[in-house]
């Protein structure tokens, strides 16, 4: 009888040994994989801020794994944001302001993802962690919005003055971004992740929605030869649409002592890149 337990007990621990060699077999050196969801932008005009406005987000990325716990991220995103003062009635001044804007949002960053878990594609035990990210990226916008149904790019006009002699220079398309956040992951398969993240992106950039300083009226003319109002007269100031105008020179137009930002929140699957060579011992 205590031969019989001896042999199993050694049957057992046997092919558990086996199936942690085959498991430590398989190295995670990375993955490549795109996600999907929803952004909203923070700033000018939505100060408070106020998810009201979600609008579609995806993108790719590339992770190289060192370990269990810790990887190098390079992705490219893609999102839309567009915000209107006509969703700011709860505040006289911004309604009356009557500003909107729309943008398309092309970014590429560098990320640091940091496991709370040990990640192991395949393991039994270390299929999920949630995590943290941070890092660093650059991204190209250029707002705009429509007069009469035509669409009209705003950073050329300098509706704030920008780029007219005693103002600001005009603002460059080209901005830097600090993204961070924090995700959850699991492996469905060996192969195959699944995963959400919420990522916020700080900016070095007040004017992703156009909208930073003060009024400018006197920086353009007014009117054509044909005594048509210019584009630029009708879009620095379009509180003329809601009352008497409020655009006096000097005025506060925006809040520059706060940058824009937006914040994403996506769905993922990542496909992990394994090699199969044994581990180190450390």
């Amino acid at each position: 009888m205590m031969k019989r337990v001896i042999f199993c007990a050694l049957l057992v621990g046997w092919f558990g040994l086996r199936a942690c060699a085959q498991e430590q077999a398989f190295v995670h050196e990375g993955e490549y994989g795109f996600n999907v969801g929803a952004s909203q932008y923070f700033g000018d005009l939505n100060p408070n801020p106020r998810f009201n406005t979600p609008n579609i987000a995806f993108g790719a990325f590339f992770r190289k794994q060192f370990g269990g716990y810790v990887a190098l991220r390079v992705e490219a995103n893609y999102t839309f944001l567009a915000y209107s003062d006509k969703y700011n009635s709860y505040n006289e001044f911004m309604y009356r302001r009557n500003l909107s804007f729309n943008t398309n949002i092309y970014e590429l960053a560098v990320q640091g993802d940091f496991n709370f878990f040990k990640f192991i594609p395949g393991s039994e035990t270390h299929r999920f962690t949630p995590y943290i990210t941070f890092g660093i990226g650059t991204f190209y916008y250029n707002p705009y919005t429509y007069l009469n149904g035509q669409k009209i790019y705003l950073r050329p006009l300098g509706t704030e003055g920008q780029g007219t002699p005693g103002y600001p220079k005009e603002y460059a398309p080209l901005a830097v971004c600090f993204p961070m956040g924090a995700g959850v992951k699991y492996n469905i398969s060996r192969r195959v992740n699944i995963g959400a993240e919420i990522v916020y992106r700080f900016t070095t950039t007040d004017y992703i929605d156009d909208v930073s300083g003060t009024y400018a009226p006197n920086a353009q003319p007014h009117y054509l030869p044909n005594g048509q109002p210019t584009i630029w007269y009708q879009l620095e100031d379009r509180s003329y649409a809601t009352g008497t105008p409020i655009g006096i020179q000097g005025r506060q137009r925006g809040y520059s002592n706060q940058n824009d930002s937006w914040v994403t929140g996506v769905i993922f699957v990542s496909f992990n890149i394994m090699s199969y060579k044994c581990p180190s011992a450390q």
